[in-house]
């Protein structure tokens, strides 16, 4: 088994730089766990502990794809969803002309003509508010004419997935059934993919396992354990775009069910599905596929990935990248916020860390 030492040293390095204080990695195959490796201490305080592989990181955006993106290819072998339903059918605030032939694969793709983000949480709480806000929101451009990356958009799945879930629940009558709610539906899928923490809000007897975001001056603390992304705070903590806490641990078992399921074994979904998610859309000067964005030598995950390979990152520090074509994952979690978002040195260290990753498996 390879040692990774260029791999090691490249995040040994970061940390030692302040890029982030704390960094958990996991690196593996479809059956196997090739390497893991926790790096730093949870802030940058003389006195703070160890990150352990038992840490647990605020997934950021990489919730879109663990949890949003699945669920949705969940729904649809189940035949609670179809990608060319329109969003119109499902979100009744969203009837003006300019977006009434916008459907599930346009918010999947990023291509709806929806802004990256707006800062909702400043005025606004719950999903009424922000249902009715995103779509009113003016679009960018036209649908399908090119890909903008939209929070707004997976926020908006979350509450679709949230009625198609309800909807086949006996007794529905408009209203969200518990069971239906986003972290419900995830919370099922997760304790079958991992015995490790993998969940929305965290308890607080996690607190000392979990790695700090940012000091925020909207809520006036620093974040531990409570969601860094302000409009998923809003939402409660669990929202589409974002709201996700686990370990490197956690998010590599869903990555070798997302490589055995693109082996032919349905375990996150029906292979054709998710092959049909991970392949690269037709939308104009677009990486993106469902959910997912795919390689390009110029994304974070460097340049010795095959073509094919899959992947997301997070603000806060995160990403997980699959090469399924190698059968491979490499997990990064960091909390590169802390203490402030303002410290982008993360953007140079992602590539350098999968290149290093890639050449040690020769």
């Amino acid at each position: 088994m390879s040692s990774f030492g260029e791999a090691r040293e490249v995040i040994r390095s970061a940390v030692a730089a302040r890029a982030f204080p704390a960094a958990s990695v996991e690196v593996g195959s479809r059956n196997t766990v090739l390497w893991r490796h926790a790096f730093g201490a949870l802030t940058y305080d003389s006195d703070a502990p160890s990150t352990s592989l038992d840490t647990i990181f605020d997934l950021a955006s990489l919730t879109k794809v663990i949890c949003t993106a699945t669920l949705a290819m969940r729904a649809i072998d189940e035949g609670l969803l179809r990608l060319e339903d329109r969003v119109a059918d499902w979100i009744s605030d969203w009837f003006r002309a300019d977006r009434a032939a916008v459907t599930i694969r346009d918010l999947l793709a990023h291509s709806s003509g929806l802004t990256a983000y707006l800062p909702y949480f400043r005025d606004m709480t719950g999903r009424a508010e922000f249902q009715a806000a995103i779509a009113d929101s003016p679009l960018e451009y036209a649908p399908r004419t090119r890909a903008l990356y939209s929070d707004l958009g997976f926020i908006l799945l979350a509450f679709i997935l949230e009625d198609a879930r309800a909807r086949a629940t006996a007794g529905w009558a408009g209203a969200t059934h518990p069971a239906s709610s986003l972290a419900s539906q995830f919370r099922r899928l997760a304790v079958y993919l991992t015995d490790e923490p993998l969940t929305f809000n965290p308890s607080r007897s996690w607190r000392d396992r979990i790695a700090p975001t940012e000091h925020d001056p909207w809520r006036g603390r620093t974040l531990v354990g409570e969601v860094h992304d302000e409009n998923a705070w809003a939402l409660g903590g669990a929202a589409g775009h974002a709201g996700l806490f686990g370990t490197a641990g956690a998010v590599g078992a869903f990555a070798r069910a997302a490589l055995h399921t693109i082996a032919g074994h349905g375990v996150l979904a029906k292979p054709d599905t998710m092959r049909a998610f991970i392949t690269r859309t037709d939308v104009p000067g677009s990486s993106r596929a469902l959910g997912w964005d795919t390689m390009l030598p110029t994304s974070s995950c460097g340049t010795r990935m095959s073509p094919t390979a899959i992947g997301h990152t997070g603000f806060a520090g995160t990403s997980l990248w699959i090469d399924w074509e190698r059968d491979l994952y490499v997990v990064l979690l960091t909390n590169r916020v802390h203490p402030t978002r303002d410290n982008l040195a993360i953007r140079a260290i992602r590539p350098r860390f999968h290149d290093a990753v890639v050449a040690a498996l020769g």
